[in-house]
């Protein structure tokens, strides 16, 4: 439990940095959000998950 509370803590200080750190940019890519297609939306979350994955991976191993 105390693994995902960690995790769960540096992707809240990994998203707040971005946000702090480039406001504009932020709002810029979340306005052109609704012009992709649902399927490259998909296709980019399903590749973090599988490069986080891999990173705990090699990580842990």
């Amino acid at each position: 439990m105390a693994d995902l509370l960690t995790a769960l803590g540096l992707v809240l200080v990994l998203e707040g940095a971005v946000y702090a750190l480039f406001p504009q940019q932020m709002i810029n890519m979340i306005r052109k959000l609704p012009e992709l297609s649902p399927s490259v939306i998909r296709a980019a979350g399903l590749l973090a998950v599988i490069v986080g994955w891999l990173l705990v991976k090699m990580i842990r191993t």
